[in-house]
């Protein structure tokens, strides 16, 4: 997992590469001012007949093509930062035809782009900067949405290798790569949930720049979703805004207005903090007239005063979620206490996560200008598995893979990486190294089988009982069934819905969290207490092809209750 996986998520998280590293709390120390001075005059657009050319009037002058609405220049201190590859920055791949035009109003210029039902808008304010962009998808014409800033080779010293894509060896799709040492890389390979980071970006030390990401109430997945931040190439670099992404996706395509985001340079610092998501505050786009826009005053809070019910040794998470927006928010580890904010006007799902896994779900209703409070939540006993008794059990139920061997690496490299531990692991119950000796992904193709030791008092191997295995995805509908002391065989269980792509090899464990239950009868133990009794684990499924691309299945936690 990345590093906050189990402890409380840092919600200004700051992800960096280049010669400085900098948190966002520094970022005000750092960043010096956002808006530079500048001369007034300077602050205008002219048209040079293919672009519109927009001077911010501080250090930064941008260009957008009229054609297509492609971002082609982008000038810092007289350097230009756009382009590598030969391609300009855009939504997804370049939307191609489209109709563009512009508008200026005293201190802002918004330039808007229409692509058949595809809306998409630059502005930019005078002496800051910084590009404001938002982007209306209405419906499913454009296949998915991104906006990727294209940064020249050699403005940025790469010392994040992990994002590092390009060699000649390619092991997987077109977008998993070896290295010539046994080490992988993809641009897949974020290490970040959304939760984690609210900005990503470079750094030379005397200039920075970055793109801050939108609230991502458009988007889908939840706060603990991965997709594509950011990637260093030969040729140059690229900057990723993800609005929606359908690798392991577990949830429909939202639609409407997304934003704003931002393209921010600084002389090397984090962006300022004003920019961050649910800290920006736009009220001067109130005036751009960007259809489906909804400022502050249109939107409500939902707090709650606390949440019962809780184990203390994990974070937890609130969510809100219907067809047309999702929100989050961090429950205070001390009392449960939430406050969500900039919602939309609607009703949605409450949903309370320890960690990832969700452990109670509610209904709560949101006005306009007003804070929906909500009392206490009591969060009932049996939502939470890590409760029940048990006999033993292997790992803590999170929602997440965390614990288990290579669980923390695969979110940044691929099965076959050199850095990973043998997926084989067979362990004793009791031994100490059950969890860490455990791989955290199983496939028909590469582990299938593995064996967990363990024994049973005689009073325990007198009775029935129940295993459970939870799981937090699947590839090719890879689901466990279980063989005990080779006398007693489980049916093969329904897979439950999971996302339909690639997902175990391209860092991602997030899909729809799961338990398996099997009933395994008194007849299936061993009388003779001084023996291991022995549970087998094999991955089951008619689909997927070989390797590690076979049906496969993430675990959370594995236990037999008393």
């Amino acid at each position: 997992m990345s590093g906050s996986q189990d402890r409380r998520p840092v919600r200004r998280r700051a992800f960096v590469l280049g010669t400085v590293g900098v948190t966002a709390a520094a970022s005000a120390a750092l960043a010096g001012p956002l808006a530079v001075p500048a001369a007034a005059a300077a602050f205008g657009y002219t048209d040079d007949g293919t672009h519109y050319v927009v001077d911010t009037g501080a250090q930064l002058v941008f260009k957008v093509s009229k054609s297509n609405g492609d971002l082609t220049s982008l000038v810092y201190r007289g350097v230009e930062y756009q382009g590598y590859g030969g391609m300009n920055s855009h939504v997804e791949s370049g939307l191609g035809a489209s109709t563009v035009t512009v508008k200026q109003s005293g201190t802002t210029i918004l330039i808007s782009v229409a692509y058949g039902t595809l809306r998409h808008y630059y502005a930019a304010r005078s002496g800051e900067n910084n590009v404001y962009l938002w982007t209306d998808k209405a419906d499913a014409s454009v296949s998915a949405t991104r906006y990727i800033v294209r940064v020249k080779k050699g403005l940025f010293l790469n010392d994040e290798p992990d994002s590092y894509t390009y060699t000649s060896s390619t092991i997987e799709a077109s977008d998993v790569f070896a290295k010539s040492d046994g080490q992988t890389r993809s641009k897949h390979y974020s290490r970040l949930r959304v939760i984690d980071y609210d900005y990503v970006g470079w750094s030379t030390g005397s200039v920075g720049l970055w793109v801050v990401r939108s609230n991502h109430e458009k988007a889908s997945g939840g706060p603990f979703y991965r997709s594509l931040l950011r990637h260093q190439s030969a040729d140059g670099g690229g900057l990723y805004e993800i609005l929606y992404y359908g690798q392991n996706q577990t949830e429909a395509q939202r639609f409407g207005l997304q934003g704003p985001y931002v393209i921010a340079f600084t002389d090397g610092g984090a962006p300022s903090s004003a920019l961050f998501p649910g800290t920006l505050t736009t009220s001067w786009a109130d005036a751009l007239g960007i259809p489906g826009y909804v400022g502050a005053g249109g939107r409500g809070r939902v707090a709650g005063v606390g949440i019962t019910g809780r184990g203390t040794a994990h974070p937890y998470t609130v969510g809100l979620a219907n067809s047309t927006a999702q929100y989050w928010g961090p429950a205070r580890a001390s009392d449960g206490y939430f406050s969500i904010g900039g919602v939309l006007p609607g009703t949605y799902t409450l949903t309370v996560y320890k960690s990832e896994l969700a452990v109670h779900s509610a209904q709560v209703t949101v006005s306009a200008g007003a804070t929906t409070t909500l009392n206490t939540i009591a969060i009932p006993s049996s939502n939470d598995p890590s409760n029940a008794g048990a006999i033993w059990r292997i790992n803590d139920w999170t929602g997440t893979p965390s614990g288990f061997k290579n669980a923390d690496l695969m979110t940044y490299a691929h099965p076959s990486d050199v850095r990973a531990a043998a997926w084989t692991g067979n362990v004793v119950v009791g031994s100490g190294s059950e969890t860490s000796g455990f791989p955290c992904y199983l496939w028909k193709d590469v582990n299938s089988g593995l064996l967990v030791y363990f024994r049973l008092t005689a009073a325990q191997a007198a009775a029935a009982h129940t295993l459970r295995i939870g799981v937090t995805t699947a590839y090719a509908n890879g689901r466990p069934q279980v063989v005990v002391n080779d006398v007693w065989t489980s049916a093969v269980p329904s897979p439950p819905t999971q996302p339909n792509t690639r997902s175990l090899t391209n860092g991602s464990y997030r899909g729809n969290n799961h338990t398996f239950t099997y009933s395994v009868p008194a007849s299936a133990w061993l009388r003779d207490t001084s023996r291991y009794n022995v549970l087998k684990i094999d991955v089951v499924s008619g689909s997927g092809t070989t390797g590690f691309l076979s049906a496969g299945t993430a675990i959370d936690a594995i236990d037999l209750l008393g």
